[in-house]
């Protein structure tokens, strides 16, 4: 691909963008040499690439790609026989990490079924090396100093060093804060020469024996290391002197350790970049909504609603733009400043950034070329220093197309013919397009002449385009129209603007009656074209909208009719598996309640009790009865207002709403009682049914087969709230003089709101925590009214 189209279409400013998101040099140094390619297999390649970094990141998933330093600087000395230094072995093992990290990654992507194109293979051509990535990770840390864990020696050295220091800090506290810290000008400890040294007035010098070090600019202090710490500083110095050494050892044999894997590690560095290039490829295709081009090794484009990437969104146009098909010239007449220019470069631009595996800033179903080269003349060139003119330089940048032009190229020409006599320059413009329309190569060529829209029509493989004009706004629209050439707009604009009527009127005069019979005409196909064009907008939105929703339909619909059969089964047997638990439970009522008759004095009749068995009984369905009244029934909505006579299914007790307590629960009167009830255990019932109920007497009685104690460890929050509410009712209807509730001792939180709800409830008599021996503040004993 030449260079100057590059420059000219502004390539490296969409490199830049994508520079913002790389995070290692090698992506870096790898994106400053990418270029287009009209290998197809390489251009698939890289778009495939790019196609599955945006899936990732689709999926809320970043590859993670930490901060890499380029380790070639570090590798050349390892080839020459250098030891590396700690900063050196750091970035190293940052870029072994790197790769353990993203194998991880990508392992747990295959767990989840994630399908990519071509990543999974790619990762496998790491070299992870787990053996010397585990020994840099316990020798260097991420600043490159070696860390104790490097050598036993290391560690016993440093911890040896504390020591000595630990010691001659103790004995210079006696100077700074004993008797003869009058004599210092500072009440510190500092170093000179590596040895630690206290800052003595110079008069009283002699107050201290010792080694003199240094002394300050005035003179008036003078920096001592008393005669007591000296043989101390000594021992440091020593040891300080064999923890360089050590090091010097450790950092040649880690440095030894990585010199046979030289390949492997430049392989890696180089590998990690180019995942970091498919991950800001991804990114910025997520960024500026790009899509995955398809490739025509036919050369055919077709880029829908395309929009130039370094436009604002907000203000850009969008242009369906289509070369190769039907036609392989486009030829764009019409006024400056209407967007010609711009729409040229789209397309150039849009082709470079396919070519070279980047997605386009277009709709979905967009396909690119595959381009051998893309050339460019737009702008203007002019120089003085070459002495050349704005034609001159035009021709000089045509001669050079023509003679590197073949069928696979893609020619762009802004103002074809521009610069010099508009005869000679139409006639020259036309004999240019003809000699490349020789070589069956693709071009998009803008122009002024006249001249050029009857060429349009006449040339095979040749088609007239037009920037739509608003003569109402008298502004561009930047609207590509495609089949319809520019009109002349001047004497419009010039009569809106408030120019004399006369004057237009002589100035129509003057233009021959061939002009204005072209200018009517193609003023009348463009507004047939922009009708139809929008009329084909708008049928193409609402076929994709019946389309996708046809198609989510028939999926649903699918599913319904496969599924069916079986939810229904599942419900019934879901609906069985609870009546089977309700029987389980009614049986060891009844059980319990015919041993407490035989103990007391409860009015309840056999049959009353065979009865309601039956009741329990009947609910029970088989998966091949159709009609299921118990999910009927559950289905059935339930509305409630403050009066209702209600039944509370859980007590099997008749009460009166007395007002509702947030969403889903009420405040229920039950005989004596006021209760807090759950809305899905209210049942709606007839005044009727509740007298019916009221002549069964009812006392209040201690249930065995109710715990005194309710057990809240492990419990969430609300969840524990709630049971405690449900326990605490159920608790005064069984009669039970007294509860505990455990609630454990953790952060308090649970404890704090049990004791909360007890305070509130205006049935509870007492309540305080147990006794030491059995629980203390872990539990609470509840007493009742």
């Amino acid at each position: 691909m030449n260079k100057k189209v590059l420059e000219t279409l502004e390539y490296d400013e969409i490199k830049n963008k994508i520079n913002q998101y790389l995070a290692t040099q090698n992506g870096r140094s790898e994106l400053a040499e990418l270029i287009p390619s009209n290998d197809f297999d390489q251009v698939k390649k890289w778009l495939d690439e790019t196609d599955d970094g945006a899936h990732i990141y689709r999926l809320n998933h970043v590859i993670p790609m930490p901060k890499l330093n380029d380790i070639s600087p570090s590798l050349k000395r390892l080839q020459i026989g250098a030891n590396l230094n700690g900063k050196e072995l750091s970035e190293i093992s940052a870029v072994l990490i790197a790769i353990t990290r993203i194998n991880h990654f990508f392992e747990n992507l295959v767990n989840e079924k994630v399908e990519l194109h071509v990543l999974y293979d790619e990762v496998k051509l790491f070299s992870d090396l787990p053996e010397i990535t585990a020994d840099l990770k316990v020798s260097v840390d991420e600043n490159g100093k070696i860390l104790d864990s490097a050598s036993n020696s290391l560690s016993t050295i440093r911890r040896r060093i504390n020591q000595i220091e630990s010691k001659i800090k103790s004995k210079m506290d006696n100077y700074t804060h004993g008797k003869q810290a009058k004599y210092l000008s500072d009440a510190i400890v500092t170093i000179r020469d590596d040895r630690y040294v206290v800052p003595v007035k110079a008069e009283y010098k002699g107050k201290f024996g010792g080694i003199v070090h240094d002394q300050s600019i005035s003179g008036q202090t003078i920096y001592l290391e008393p005669a007591g710490v000296v043989e101390l500083n000594n021992d440091l110095r020593r040891e300080q002197i064999n923890e360089r050494e050590e090091e010097k050892r450790i950092l040649a044999e880690l440095s030894d350790l990585i010199r046979p894997y030289q390949s492997d590690l430049k392989h890696n560095a180089k590998q990690m970049g180019h995942f970091d290039l498919i991950n800001a490829k991804a990114r910025y295709a997520n960024d500026t909504k790009a899509t995955r081009p398809a490739i025509s090794s036919e050369n055919q484009v077709n880029l829908k609603n395309a929009r130039h990437p370094m436009i604002d969104p907000k203000k850009v146009v969008e242009n369906d733009i289509s070369l190769g098909f039907d036609y392989r010239q486009v030829i764009i007449t019409g006024p400056n400043t209407g967007g010609k220019t711009i729409t040229m470069k789209t397309l150039g631009i849009l082709q470079l950034m396919a070519q070279s595996g980047l997605f386009v800033t277009a709709d979905e179903g967009s396909q690119a070329g595959l381009f051998d080269n893309v050339f460019a003349d737009i702008g203007d060139d002019q120089s003085i220093e070459q002495n050349l003119s704005t034609f001159s330089s035009h021709m000089d940048n045509i001669i050079s197309i023509l003679n590197q032009v073949t069928e696979h190229s893609l020619v762009l020409i802004d103002e074809l013919g521009a610069g010099t006599d508009p005869r000679e320059g139409a006639a020259l413009a036309m004999s240019i397009l003809d000699a490349i329309s020789k070589v069956n190569a693709e071009v998009l060529s803008t122009t002024h002449y006249p001249e050029l829209k009857v060429y349009g029509y006449n040339r095979p493989e040749t088609i007239n385009a037009s920037m739509e004009f608003n003569e109402q706004t008298l502004s561009p629209t930047f609207r590509l129209l495609i089949g319809i050439p520019g009109q002349s707009n001047a004497l419009s604009i010039a009569s809106r603007l408030g120019l004399d009527d006369a004057i237009v009127t002589e100035a129509e005069s003057l233009t021959d009656e061939d002009s204005q019979d072209i200018n009517s005409m193609i003023k009348k196909l463009t507004i047939q074209t922009k009708n139809a064009d929008d009329h084909a907008r708008l049928l193409e939105k609402e076929l994709a909208e019946a389309t996708a929703l046809h198609e989510e339909l028939t999926e649903k619909f699918t599913k319904f009719v496969n599924q069916k059969e079986q939810m229904v089964y599942n419900a019934k047997r879901d609906a069985n598996q609870i009546v089977a638990e309700t029987k389980q439970k009614a049986n060891e009522i009844i059980a319990d309640l015919h041993r407490k008759q035989k103990q007391s004095q409860i009015n309840i009749k056999e049959n009353e009790l065979i009865a309601d068995k039956g009741k329990i009984n009947a609910l029970e369905q088989h998966p091949e009865l159709k009609h299921n009244k118990v999910l009927k029934r559950s289905k059935a909505k339930k509305t409630f207002k403050v009066g209702d006579d209600v039944l509370v299914k859980n007590y099997d007790q008749f009460g009166v709403l007395i007002k509702k307590l947030g969403n889903h629960d009420w405040e229920v009167e039950i005989g004596i009682l006021k209760m807090k009830i759950s809305e899905s255990n209210l049942e709606k019932v007839k005044p009727e049914k509740k007298k019916v109920k009221q002549q069964t007497t009812i006392r209040r009685t201690r249930s065995s087969s109710m715990s005194t104690t309710l057990d809240l460890r492990g419990v969430r929050y609300d969840d524990a709230m709630q049971r405690v509410d449900r326990y605490i009712d159920a608790a005064l209807v069984a009669g039970y003089p007294s509860v505990t509730i455990i609630h454990g001792k953790g952060t308090g939180a649970l404890r704090k709101g049990v004791i909360s709800y007890l305070r509130g409830n205006r049935q509870v008599k007492e309540f305080g925590f147990s006794p030491a021996n059995s629980g203390g503040d872990g539990s609470t004993v509840v007493k009742f009214k």
